[in-house]
């Protein structure tokens, strides 16, 4: 088996989990929220949509991938009846790559005004 190998979040800041570890070419990232770098949320679903996939693409960049090489989303949304800004604004991000498979759910809730977080699997390219 190949080894592990981790990467640590770009902010520096201490964290009880990696950004991501990856294996045999296959790399696991860690939940993407929508914070941005100076610890503030868009207000609105399409804002945080496009923020979340700005945080899970500087992950994948630490790790040796992309956005087109995604193999699987988990999309956690605090209210489905966000459904709808929800999907435009992950197909305008995602616009040019292929779309991987997607779960999305709704749990009970985030801590804060965050609304969304983007769990994801991707191949590695190097």
């Amino acid at each position: 088996m190949s080894d592990v190998v981790r990467t640590q979040f770009a902010d520096g800041r201490t964290r009880p989990y990696s950004a991501s570890a990856a294996a045999g070419g296959t790399i696991f990232l860690c939940g993407q929220v929508p914070t941005r770098a100076d610890g503030t949320t868009p207000a609105d679903i399409a804002g945080q949509v496009r923020q979340a996939f700005d945080n899970l693409e500087a992950v994948l960049a630490e790790a040796g991938s992309t956005l087109s090489h995604l193999l699987k989303l988990t999309v956690y949304l605090a209210d489905l009846d966000e459904f709808d800004a929800y999907n435009a604004a992950y197909l305008a991000r995602l616009e040019g790559h292929p779309l991987p498979p997607r779960t999305t759910v709704q749990v009970a809730g985030f801590r804060g005004d965050k609304r969304i977080e983007i769990d994801a699997v991707a191949a590695s390219t190097t």
